[in-house]
């Protein structure tokens, strides 16, 4: 039986403890009283708030509720929009078949952004395909790590490797979020953490470059503002949580 190619990560310093804590602030905001009577309209908050923090970290940022009034018409925000609403549809699919979903994901993502030709296809010269294979392994089943590891993961290889035309960060955190979504740990998709790594966006970037150098202080870097920016992104569903709840009348 070949070992698991994750489990050395959480023998690094402090990942262990790290993904505990993320895990209980995760939990915490999932138990919060708006959730039970308007979920629904909490979740809609929260892919909002997503959709255009992830924006945002594209660099093609606005003000929150012109988007929400419909009035921006940015081709990467309203990309990002349609893959938040979208995530929920393709979670049960992203386990069984990663490197499709992925391609419908950039399809979404950059409609309207990069030429139609080049939309849901590696670009041209591609030359890590088999590294873009062993990541969908992993998602595929491939790992027994906790899903906050295989999602920092996933997340990291997707901005190392730029398989796909655009800004590679748009569907590395859709990815991330499905991996959090289809694994359980988020099954309904309210922990935003494009929300965490927006609040933290120098960390995330130099982070994200530690990881592409794949040595252990470098990943390490990486898993720890992972699991920080899902710790932020529970907060955030608190608050919209916080802001959406209306107490029972009688």
């Amino acid at each position: 039986m070949l070992a698991d190619p994750l489990a050395p990560l959480l023998a690094l310093a402090d990942v262990q403890s790290a993904v505990t804590s993320a895990r209980e602030a995760a939990d915490a905001a999932m138990r919060h009283r708006a959730l039970r009577r308007q979920g629904g309209a909490v979740a809609a908050e929260v892919s909002l708030r997503s959709a255009v923090a992830s924006a945002a970290l594209a660099g093609h940022g606005y003000d929150r509720e012109q988007v929400r009034a419909g009035v921006v018409t940015d081709p990467v925000v309203q990309g990002c929009l349609r893959v938040a609403s979208a995530l929920p549809s393709l979670a049960e699919t992203w386990v069984k078949a990663p490197r499709q979903v992925l391609a419908r994901l950039h399809v979404l993502a950059f409609r309207g952004a990069v030429p139609a030709d080049q939309l849901g296809h590696p670009v041209a010269g591609f030359s890590a395909g088999s590294r873009l294979d062993a990541l969908a392994s992993l998602v595929a089943g491939g790992t027994s790590a906790p899903p906050l590891v295989l999602a920092a993961v996933v997340h990291g290889e997707l901005l190392t490797l730029r398989p796909f035309a655009g800004e590679p960060g748009v569907v590395a955190r859709a990815a991330a979020r499905l991996t959090l979504m289809s694994s359980g740990f988020d099954p309904r998709g309210l922990i935003a953490p494009e929300i965490g790594h927006l609040a933290r966006e120098p960390e995330c970037v130099g982070a994200a470059g530690a990881f592409a150098t794949g040595t252990p202080d470098g990943v390490r870097s990486w898993l720890r503002h992972c699991f920080t920016a899902v710790s932020l992104g529970a907060s955030a569903l608190t608050e919209a949580a916080e802001e959406t709840w209306t107490a029972p009348q009688g």
